[in-house]
């Protein structure tokens, strides 16, 4: 089967800058057209060179650096617009004019207040005008979706028999369905009697969410150029996005007879470019270029994956410039993810009994933090396993603080096999956290540090706490990791104090010291 090629129209430098809060240098632009440019993006919308000195020297800049892109200037059907334009592609190696005019009874009433005749005369005189700039005039009908037929199919026949070889057809309010936009691309190819004699473009806006449905439809319908931005930026909405259109074609090669240029390949450094540049974040759940579009919690989506990938990818990571899909670790997921995500991390366990110990943790874990990073497993298995080795182990805890009263702790513990409560007072929820302890678990340790970290980014990232304990001239560091501050503090002292007592014992038996000191039944 023959395949057509579809040109690749980029307006991110025209259409996406006219989002709202979007302004980008000459500096920018130039970065991300070199970029486009390398990715062999046919067209590229530089700008709109008589709307500010910035847009001219953009276009102008752009024109001089492009070595594989037709370089396009936007411009009204008015001579000093096209003669702008004409002076910035100057030093273009492939320079095109884009001029355009409203078509519709509602733009020309009240926008244009011309008439029918006038808007004609208009786009006579702007083709013939850009044709002594360049060879390549592109001509669009703005509010073409919205435009009386007859005076579309009148309009569209005037401007390529005065030189236009690209006729783009806008939905510019993206008030289009696709079952109707393809129509419109018909009709258009069968009542234009010279249509033949031009390249049939589209500019679809994404007001309805419709705007690569409707670029996709008409490519079917004989359209052979799609304009369209990275992320999808542009006016309102913003437009056909032209990383969907481009990997929508690739994957689905059984349903359209198309193909592109465009180096794949190179999708997210330009999407990251185009973000980094405009300060519009793409979307977690965004079509090919979202944080999500290659991430996977869901446990069964998990275990399809690690068995095949292409049980839940319709495309490879790779083929938009990823290094690899992500399984997101959190509260749906399933145990084979979290199993080979132990591995990579370097633990092996004994039993299942003891992987499925430390996932029932992961699982309480993840039903209060929204991600689970490497360095939370890491800190659950330490905290769960070390659990087995120490005498006195952390159960519940129980912190009542505030500005109106004393703060007041309660902590239950588990001292060689038997289960200890105690409730103490203090200056403040730390104080009082270690005061219980130490009722339970006399001792005659001095504090000499308390410090809290955060183990990952986020407001619901787990606290890590480090405590420096000091007796008789033994020093001690205690670690203590959970999502409550509270209870790592509570931790990371008990894992002090069990360092403690096996130090102790060890420099007895160092020295063959036999303790003549009669502990109480828990102390250190």
């Amino acid at each position: 089967m023959k395949k057509d090629k579809i040109v690749i129209f980029d307006t991110t430098l025209r259409d996406g800058e006219q989002s709202a809060g979007v302004s980008m240098s000459v500096e920018d632009k130039i970065k991300i057209a070199e970029l486009l440019d390398s990715m062999k993006v046919d067209v590229i919308e530089a700008g709109f060179p008589f709307a500010s000195q910035g847009d001219f020297d953009s276009v102008k800049k752009v024109s001089e650096t492009a070595k594989n892109s037709i370089i396009c200037g936007l411009a009204r059907a008015q001579k000093r617009d096209i003669d702008t334009a004409g002076e910035a592609l100057k030093k273009a190696k492939h320079p095109r004019i884009h001029t355009f005019i409203s078509t519709s009874d509602l733009h020309m009433k009240y926008k244009l207040r011309m008439s029918k005749e006038d808007v004609i005369a208009a786009i006579k005189s702007s083709v013939q005008r850009a044709m002594k700039f360049v060879n390549d005039v592109e001509w669009s009908p703005e509010d073409a979706s919205r435009t009386d037929l007859d005076f579309l199919y009148k309009s569209i026949e005037t401007a390529i028999s005065f030189g236009a070889k690209t006729i783009n057809i806008p939905d510019t309010v993206g008030y289009s369905v696709p079952s109707e936009f393809s129509d419109l691309i018909k009709k258009i190819k069968d009542n234009v009697a010279n249509i033949d004699k031009a390249t049939l473009s589209v500019h679809c806006h994404n007001d309805l969410g419709l705007a690569v449905s409707n670029s996709i439809n008409a490519l079917l319908s004989g359209a052979r150029q799609v304009e369209c931005t990275i992320n999808g930026i542009g006016e309102r909405a913003g437009n056909a996005a032209l990383e969907e259109i481009i990997m929508c074609l690739k994957t689905r090669k059984d349903l359209f007879p198309f193909y592109s240029n465009v180096e794949t390949k190179k999708i997210i450094k330009i999407s990251k470019l185009v973000s980094q540049i405009t300060g519009f974040k793409v979307q977690p759940n965004k079509a090919i270029v979202g944080k999500n579009a290659f991430a996977h919690e869901s446990g069964i989506h998990q275990d399809g994956m690690l068995k095949n990938a292409n049980t839940y990818e319709i495309m490879t990571p790779e083929s938009i410039g990823l290094q690899s899909s992500e399984l997101v670790l959190g509260k749906h997921s399933g145990r084979h993810a979290f199993k080979v995500k132990l591995n990579e991390l370097g633990y092996k366990f004994k039993s299942e009994k003891e992987l499925n110990k430390i996932f029932k943790k992961f699982k309480d874990l993840a039903d209060r933090k929204k991600q689970i990073f490497e360095e939370d497993i890491i800190a659950l298995v330490d905290d769960t396993f070390d659990l087995n080795y120490n005498y006195i182990q952390f159960l519940e805890l129980d912190v009542k603080c505030g500005n109106k009263a004393k703060a007041e702790a309660t902590i239950n513990l588990k001292i060689d096999g038997s289960n200890f409560t105690s409730t103490s007072s203090g200056q403040g929820p730390i104080d009082a956290i270690f005061n219980s302890i130490k009722k339970v678990v006399p001792n005659k340790s001095q504090l000499i540090l308390y410090q809290v970290n955060a183990i990952t980014k986020g407001i619901d990232a787990q606290a890590e706490v480090i405590v420096r304990l000091e007796e008789s001239g033994i020093a001690v560091l205690g670690q203590g990791k959970n999502i409550d501050t509270m209870v790592a503090s509570a931790k990371s002292y008990i894992n002090a104090l069990n360092k403690l007592k096996n130090k102790k014992e060890i420099f007895l038996s160092n020295n063959l010291k036999k303790s003549n000191e009669t502990f109480d039944k828990h102390a250190i």
